[in-house]
């Protein structure tokens, strides 16, 4: 049972990411909304809350234009998601800045420097094989 409530909240997670992205691109005419990308959703596990994660590039200052914007939307873009999607229980929607894109650079620079430093093998000369060591 619980595969299939996890299988169903996945497809829902996409559609719903689908339905919020042409919403921005088409129909949300809020500045503080332009450039601003929906790249996951998180559905609880009741489906009750929706947690939409986005990504912007810019200073902190864009990022917090980009949540009030948000803020601003919210409504409008649930009532249209629960047209578009004809579900029972439309969830509330909470918008989040997806941090994982710097969080992939940060570890992507500590690994080249990590690899400058001799401490990790360097991508040119290959990972050796330890096996081969014994």
């Amino acid at each position: 049972m619980q595969e299939k409530t996890f299988e169903r909240n996945a497809r829902l997670e996409g559609e719903i990411r689908s339905v919020l992205s042409d919403l921005l691109r088409l129909e949300v005419n809020d500045p503080r909304l332009a450039d601003v990308t929906v790249s996951t959703i998180r559905l609880s596990p009741d489906r009750s809350k929706a947690r939409v994660y986005f990504s912007v590039i810019g200073d902190e200052e864009r990022e917090r234009q980009a949540g009030d914007g948000f803020d601003a939307a919210a409504p409008f873009m649930r009532r249209h998601l629960g047209q578009r999607m004809r579900l029972r229980v439309v969830p509330s929607l909470e918008f989040l800045r997806d941090t994982s894109y710097e969080y992939g650079d940060r570890m992507e620079r500590l690994f080249d420097r990590l690899s400058d430093e001799g401490l990790l093998p360097s991508p040119e000369t290959g990972a050796e094989n330890p096996e081969e060591e014994v």
